[in-house]
């Protein structure tokens, strides 16, 4: 865990700065809270947070000055697991009254068996579960203060972005995946409230909208992509139709944990047209189709490689983000071979790997021919040798442009921003040296003057926007 929990932004507290003395005083208490995991796990945070200050609650940032604390855990893989019992070690230690929600309170009895003294565990999404628990703990006093809450909600992101989850669960059984276990199977949230969440966002100073999800190309299957209303118009909810209503808001929309299926063409146009960012991150996975196959995963690696020439055709500028998993239980040398052949022609802009690990409860556990850890190691290293050329090639072929960035932060010795090439907390950053001046949220041209592996150099050539 971080050295300091993850609590919500100061700027959004000031919202309520307004509210009188003596509102404040008939605070019910105080609560810390901790946020952990996925992007998709700081929403079910954000949402919690926004139902607590409503009732008044206020939500501090440290543990000495809390009456209690909630833990929103990860139970993904082992380290996320380690991470989320340290962090509720750390809870219990530093102030004694916890409450643990998240992926891992599934797996309640596993806690329980580390710290049988939290005082109730709850899965994910369970909002209304974790308010009552609260509840319990130290009982409101009073009706609910919406006055006390800006109207997007409570954020754990800097404001100028946000998530938008657009739905919840996955259809999907990849084997070495349990998050169905945790979230169950695919429920999309209807179109007209996904909208509404969206606009709220962008009314209050949001740029950038990161549109989240388990499957977000599965967007709408489950309810056979049923019409919605939004401003009175009628719109399906589907994955196209989504991103043509958010492309229309004037601000960057970017595509995450998009699954591979046919329709993911339809929205390249809407890329290519500037409507929403020429970015799509599609977990792959790996490329071998004997390896795929056991991680039940498409196992055509021919055809994407088809399918993204014919993207990149459509829209040039599309930037393309993926993951893999090296070490897959059978995975041959010739396997990783495929592998490494498949990144040399895709020429992926983005990528994360990561070493296969067990996790308890995945169907991957029980395939045959587990793969030593030394050799993992020693093919995540070599897979990394190979990306980080790639990556260090597209990134210095940048050099000389002119590009957009937006201001995540601004420290001492400058701003940190990123293009629309990159995804916040994932991809790459753009340092602009001495330009203290800036602030987050701010737009600003730049000419790019350096590149290394990951990252750019850059000066403004225009007046930040």
């Amino acid at each position: 865990m971080a050295d300091n929990p993850t609590f919500t932004n100061a700027a959004d507290l000031k919202a309520g700065e307004a509210v009188s003395d003596r509102s404040a005083l008939q605070s019910p208490g105080k609560v810390g809270f901790v946020s952990l995991g996925c992007p998709k796990n700081t929403v079910d945070s954000e949402r919690i947070l926004t139902k607590l200050r409503a009732e008044g609650y206020d939500i501090v940032p440290s543990y000495d000055n809390a009456d209690m604390v909630v833990v929103n855990t990860c139970g993904f893989i082992d380290s996320a697991v380690q991470e989320s019992l340290d962090a509720i070690g750390e809870a219990l230690n530093e102030n004694g009254k916890v409450l643990v929600t998240g992926c891992l309170g599934a797996k309640e009895d596993q806690i329980r068996e580390v710290h049988p003294n939290v005082l109730a565990v709850t899965g994910p999404h369970a909002y209304e579960e974790v308010v009552k628990q609260v509840h319990d703990v130290i009982p409101p006093k009073h009706d609910p203060f919406t006055s006390l809450v800006p109207p997007q909600g409570i954020k754990l992101t800097p404001r100028h972005f946000a998530y938008l989850k657009i739905s919840e669960g996955c259809n999907h059984r990849c084997s070495f995946c349990i998050i169905p276990s945790f979230r169950g199977d695919l429920v999309s949230r209807p179109i007209g409230s996904v909208l509404d969440e969206a606009s709220r966002l962008v009314d209050n100073g949001v740029k950038e909208l990161l549109v989240i999800s388990q499957d977000t190309s599965a967007y709408g299957v489950d309810t056979k992509y049923r019409t919605g209303f939004w401003n009175g118009m009628p719109v399906k909810t589907r994955m196209q139709e989504l991103c043509e209503q958010l492309g229309k808001m004037g601000v960057w929309v970017r595509l995450h944990y998009v699954y591979p299926y046919p329709h993911v063409d339809n929205v390249i146009p809407l890329m290519a047209e500037g409507k929403i960012l020429p970015y799509l991150d599609i977990p792959f996975q790996h490329a071998s189709t004997k390896v795929l196959k056991a991680m039940k995963r498409p196992a055509a690696s021919e055809k994407v490689l088809g399918r993204i020439a014919k993207w990149r055709q459509q829209c040039p500028d599309l930037t393309l983000r993926s993951t893999f998993i090296v070490g897959f239980p059978g995975e041959t040398e010739q396997d990783f071979q495929e592998l490494l052949s498949f990144l040399e022609e895709a020429q992926l802009d983005r990528v994360g790997c990561f070493k296969y690990s067990p996790v308890e409860g995945a169907a991957a556990n029980q395939l045959p021919d587990p793969i030593d850890p030394e050799l993992q190691e020693e093919r995540f290293q070599r897979f990394m040798e190979v990306q980080q050329r790639i990556s260090a090639e597209k990134l210095q072929a940048k050099v000389g442009k002119r590009m957009d960035v937006i201001i995540d932060e601004v420290v001492e010795e400058g701003a940190v921003g990123r293009t629309k090439y990159d995804a916040p907390e994932v991809d790459g950053q753009v340092y602009l040296d001495n330009q203290t001046h800036l602030k987050p949220g701010d737009m600003v041209e730049v000419e790019i003057e350096e590149a290394d592996e990951y990252d750019l150099w850059a000066h403004p050539v225009a007046e930040p926007r």
